[in-house]
C-alpha cells in the first residue's frame, strides 16, 4: 500500500470496475434472496448536483450497499424527469441569446432544439450521481419521454377519464405570465413585499353615505362583483342586501354576506372579485356572481376595463387607478403592508389568478385512497410527524389541474372538433374520423400534462408498468422513498394513490423525509443569493468518501441539517486513519498468511476477547441504526469503534502480542484477529465509504472468496 491515499487517483477506477463487473445489476448476483428497491427521486434534466441531492444520493445508496450486502436482490432504480417548464425555460432562454422565441420556430422544430438540447446536457447530474460513488443499475435507467414512459402516461389518464374523474372547465387558475402556463398552488413561492393597504369608500346606491373596503390590489376592483361582509359583523348588518357604486365604473354590485370573512382585517368589508383570486371565486360559486376578467395573461389591463386603463401594465394601472380614486376623494387612508406574493418557482414572474379553460382530475375519490394508505399504516413516514403535512393536505385539496400551456411535455390525447371548441374526443390514437362534423381532421390539444403528473407514475412505470414486466413483478411495490419534505404533496400523495389506483399496490412502504441542508449560519442554501455549497468543489477538494462521511455523520434525523464543512475534513481525515491502520495491519502479517472475514477467530488473551466483543456490539448496533434510519447515530458508532477501540488501544496490545508473545500460538492468532476486525471494520464502513474500504480490501491477504467488498457478505448473522 501507499504511504497515503489519494482518493481521486482511484475512485474513478473502482467505479468502473464496479459498473464493468455489473455489480449494481443484482440479476448477475446469484446468492441474491429476497428483493429489495428503492426508485430515485428522478432529478430534472436541467439540474446539476446540490447537497440536498448529494444527502438524497447519499442515504439511499448507504441503504442499498448495506442490503446488498446482506443478501438482498437490491436494485437502486435510476432515471430523469423531463422537467417540462424548468427545460423549457432553459432552452427559450438559449434562443432569446440568438434574438428568437419559440413561436419563431413553430412547436415541432422547438422541441427537436429541447431534444438535441437533452442529449448534450441531460445527463450532466447522473454522472455526478457516479462521482459520489452512486451504485445504481444504469441498465435500468428511465427518463419520463422515453416512448415506453409515455404511454404509460396516456394509459393512466385514460384510466381516469374511463373513470368519469377527468373534466375541462373554465376555472382561476395560477397564471405565469412569462412561462405562459398555469400553475399548481404547489408550484408557488411567496415572497414577502413591502407594499400598501388602500381604505377604498364605495359609495351606497340608494342613499348617501359609503362603506370601505381595505385592498392590497386596487387595480382589481374594475372586475369587483360584490362587497362581502361577515353576517355577524354588527358594523354592516343592515348593508347586507344592499348596493354600492362600484367607482371609476358605471356599474352597481351587492353588499353579501359570507361567513368566512375575517372581520379584523382592515374595515371587515372585501371587496370580491371572482376572475382574480380563488377565495373570490369560491364566494361567488355560493352567490352566483358574474365574473367579470380584467388583466389577461400577459398581465395587462383588458378590454373590460374603461378605456382610459386598457392596455396598461399592472403597476401603471394601480397608479393611475389609486390617483383617480384620490381626485374624486375615494381613498379614506393609505397605510404601509407587508405581503406575500405568489411567484412562478421557475422564473420568478409575479403569478396572476385568472380564469382560465383547464383540464383537471377529481380529488375526491383519490384522496381517501391516499389517505387511507397513511392510516391504515401500510405507508409510513419517517419521522412520523410528516404524516400531518401530507393528510392535511390531502384532507383539504381541490380538484387537480393537470393541464400546462407548454410545448415540452407529454401532450394530452384529447381531439376537438375543427368547427367547435367545445367538442372533443379523448383518445390514445389520433381519430381517423371526427365524429361530430364528420369531416374535419380534428386537432389534438395543445396543452401538456403537468409534469407531476407523469412524475407520480414514476415508481411503477419505471418497471415497465402497464406491462406485467419481469421487474415490476419482482421489485414493485418499492421498499422505501426518499426525498425532501418540500414535495410530500407534490410528488409523495400523488404518487400513492396513483401507485394503489393503477396497479391496486401501495408504491413503496416507507417514506424518509431527509434534513434540509442549510448553511452553517442557518440560512436556505442557494446559488442566486451565494450561499449554495457545490458538492462538486467537496468532491474535487476532499474525494467521494470524506464527502459522503461529513453527509451521513450529520443525517441525524432532525429536519434542518446546518451543514459544516469541518465534519468534511474529520472524513478525510478518519480516511487517512483506516489506511494507515490497514497498512500497519499489512506491516504485522507474514506473506503466507490469509485473512478471514466470516470466520470468527478464537481469542486468547483478554484483550482479543474484549475487541471481538465489541466488534459483535457494534455491528448489531449498525443494523439497529440503519433499520431505523438513523444514518448519523450508526456512522459516528463504527467511527468510535475504529479510531478507539480498534486503533488506539487494540492494535497498540497487537504490537506486544506479536512481537512479545506468551506463547507461540499468540501471534498467529493476533494476526487473524487483527485482519479479520480489520476487514469486518472495512464492512460496516463500506455503505458509507465505499471507495476506500474497497480499495483496501482488494489489497488484503484474504481467500478472494468473496472477490469485491461491495458483494461481500454482510458482518454477523
Amino acid at each position: 500500500m501507499d504511504s497515503q491515499y489519494k482518493a481521486q487517483e482511484v475512485e474513478d477506477a473502482i467505479y468502473k470496475t464496479w459498473e464493468k463487473q455489473g455489480l449494481f445489476n443484482p440479476d448477475n448476483l446469484k446468492s441474491a434472496k429476497k428483493p429489495y428497491s428503492i426508485a430515485v427521486p428522478p432529478p430534472n434534466i436541467t439540474g446539476s448536483l446540490h447537497m440536498g441531492h448529494a444527502l438524497n444520493d447519499t442515504i439511499q445508496d448507504i441503504l442499498i450497499r448495506w442490503q446488498r450486502m446482506k443478501g438482498m436482490k437490491a436494485v437502486w432504480l435510476p432515471g430523469m424527469d423531463h422537467a417540462g417548464i424548468a427545460t423549457q425555460n432553459v432552452v427559450e432562454k438559449e434562443l432569446k441569446k440568438q434574438g428568437q422565441t419559440r413561436f419563431d420556430l413553430g412547436r415541432e422544430e422547438f422541441l427537436k432544439k429541447i431534444w438535441e438540447w437533452k442529449e448534450k446536457y441531460g445527463g450532466q447530474i447522473l454522472n455526478q450521481m457516479k462521482r459520489l460513488g452512486a451504485s445504481c443499475d444504469w441498465s435500468k435507467l428511465r427518463f419520463t419521454m422515453d416512448e415506453k414512459y409515455s404511454e404509460a402516461v396516456i394509459k393512466s389518464f385514460l384510466h381516469y377519464h374511463d373513470n368519469g374523474w377527468v373534466y375541462r372547465t373554465e376555472r382561476v387558475v395560477n397564471w405565469c405570465p412569462r412561462c405562459k402556463t398555469s400553475l399548481s398552488d404547489l408550484e408557488l413561492e411567496y415572497k414577502e413585499q413591502k407594499t400598501n393597504l388602500w381604505y377604498i369608500k364605495y359609495p351606497l346606491s340608494d342613499k348617501g353615505g359609503h362603506i370601505v373596503v381595505a385592498t392590497t390590489r386596487p387595480e382589481t376592483m374594475l372586475g369587483d362583483t360584490a362587497v362581502a361582509v361577515n353576517p355577524k359583523d354588527e358594523r354592516y348588518k343592515k348593508l347586507i342586501g344592499q348596493f354600492v357604486d362600484l367607482p371609476l365604473t358605471k356599474r352597481r354590485i351587492p353588499i353579501i354576506a359570507y361567513s368566512l370573512i375575517d372581520k379584523d382585517f382592515g374595515t371587515g368589508a372585501v371587496k370580491v372579485t371572482p376572475s382574480h383570486s380563488f377565495d373570490d371565486y369560491q364566494i361567488s360559486q355560493k352567490h352566483k356572481l358574474e365574473m367579470i376578467t380584467v388583466i389577461d395573461e400577459n398581465s395587462r389591463m383588458n378590454q373590460n376595463c374603461p378605456a382610459q386603463y386598457q392596455g396598461l401594465k399592472i403597476d401603471e394601472a394601480r397608479t393611475k387607478i389609486v390617483e383617480d380614486l384620490t381626485s374624486q376623494g375615494l381613498i379614506e387612508k393609505i397605510e404601509e403592508y407587508s405581503n406575500k406574493v405568489p411567484k412562478c418557482y421557475r422564473c420568478d414572474s409575479t403569478v396572476e389568478s385568472l380564469p382560465s379553460k383547464q383540464w383537471f382530475v377529481k380529488m375526491e375519490h383519490l384522496a381517501k385512497v391516499a389517505i387511507k394508505a397513511v392510516e391504515s399504516g401500510k405507508v409510513k413516514f419517517h419521522p412520523k410527524k410528516w404524516e400531518k403535512t401530507y393528510l392535511t393536505w390531502l384532507k383539504n385539496t381541490r380538484d387537480w389541474c393537470i393541464s400546462r400551456q407548454l410545448w415540452w411535455g407529454h401532450r394530452i390525447p384529447a381531439y376537438f372538433c375543427e368547427k367547435s371548441e367545445e367538442k372533443y374526443i379523448v383518445s390514445s390514437t389520433p381519430p381517423k374520423k371526427c365524429p361530430f362534423c364528420g369531416e374535419c381532421s380534428m386537432k389534438q390539444s395543445d396543452d401538456v400534462f403537468d409534469t407531476w403528473f407523469s412524475s407520480a407514475l414514476w415508481p411503477f412505470t419505471i418497471l415497465g408498468w402497464p406491462n406485467q414486466t419481469k421487474d415490476l413483478k419482482t421489485f414493485y411495490p418499492t421498499n422505501v422513498l426518499i426525498t425532501d419534505r418540500d414535495i410530500i404533496n407534490l410528488w409523495v400523495s400523488r404518487m400513492v394513490f396513483s401507485g394503489i389506483e393503477l396497479t391496486g399496490e401501495i408504491p413503496f412502504t416507507d417514506v424518509l423525509i431527509h434534513a434540509t441542508v442549510l448553511t452553517k449560519d442557518g440560512r436556505r442554501m442557494s446559488k442566486s443569493l451565494g450561499t449554495g455549497i457545490d458538492p462538486i468543489d467537496l468532491l474535487n477538494q476532499f474525494g467521494a468518501d470524506a464527502t459522503r462521511f461529513g453527509l451521513a455523520w450529520q443525517a441525524s434525523g432532525g429536519q434542518d441539517m446546518r451543514f459544516d464543512e469541518s465534519k468534511i475534513w474529520a472524513g478525510k481525515k478518519f480516511c487517512n486513519k483506516i489506511w494507515n491502520a490497514s497498512r500497519f495491519v499489512l506491516s504485522m502479517t507474514n506473506s503466507k498468511q490469509k485473512f478471514q472475514g466470516n470466520k470468527k477467530p478464537k481469542p486468547i488473551t483478554r484483550e482479543d476477547k474484549k475487541i471481538l466483543e465489541k466488534l459483535e456490539k457494534i455491528i448489531i448496533s449498525t443494523n439497529k441504526s440503519i433499520e431505523q434510519y438513523k444514518f448519523g447515530q450508526a456512522l459516528q458508532k463504527i467511527y468510535g469503534f475504529f479510531w478507539h477501540d480498534f486503533c488506539d488501544k487494540y492494535i497498540e496490545t497487537a504490537k506486544k502480542q506479536i512481537k512479545e508473545p506468551k506463547n507461540k500460538k499468540e501471534p498467529e492468532s493476533t494476526q487473524q484477529i487483527l485482519g479479520y476486525t480489520l476487514i469486518n471494520s472495512l464492512k460496516l464502513l463500506h455503505p458509507f465509504l465505499p471507495f476506500i474500504t474497497e480499495e483496501i480490501y482488494q489489497k488484503l491477504p484474504t481467500d478472494k472468496k468473496e472477490k469485491y467488498l461491495i458483494t461481500s457478505k454482510w458482518p454477523g448473522k
